[in-house]
């Protein structure tokens, strides 16, 4: 058992939401921001919502209850969608922001070429939640936010 008493550090942990690829054939965002992670000297606890060889799996109910349960006790979700209709629609991700936008522990990111990201936009900025165009800039504000001393707002 591990006991956590008032003002002692908390674990800090990040999950990196955003679309997930479906196909083998459609490489995943995600190995290049665990190396970026790496080098900005992330230690926290980060939550990856795909499988660990990164290949699809066929456990969906297992996979929805994990990724609500990583997303809820996450310190900071950073979403980043490359968003392509074709190969990384984000339509999941367009409902988890949308659930998590005025949680006051999301960030988003996007590429400025990515498709379709006019309303996610404006609902951040709706809900002050930052919003950047590279992937480096997002994780490293996210890793900046996992830093921010007990009961910092936003």
């Amino acid at each position: 058992m591990q006991v956590r008493f008032a003002l002692q550090p908390l674990e800090k942990s990040l999950f990196l939401a955003g679309p997930t690829p479906r196909s083998a054939k459609v490489p995943s965002w995600r190995p290049e921001a665990l190396r970026l992670l790496s080098e900005l000297g992330f230690t926290g606890t980060v939550y990856v919502p795909e499988a660990s060889d990164w290949n699809p799996h066929s456990e969906y109910e297992r996979q929805l209850n994990w990724e609500w349960e990583g997303l809820n006790q996450a310190t900071v979700v950073a979403f980043w969608v490359p968003r392509n209709i074709r190969t990384l629609p984000a339509f999941t991700t367009n409902i988890e922001f949308g659930l998590l936008a005025s949680s006051g522990k999301t960030l988003m990111g996007y590429p400025k070429d990515a498709e379709k990201m006019r309303y996610l936009d404006a609902l951040a900025r709706r809900h002050h939640v930052p919003v950047m165009h590279s992937l480096r800039e997002l994780l490293a504000a996210a890793v900046a936010r996992t830093q921010r001393p007990f009961g910092a707002v936003r």
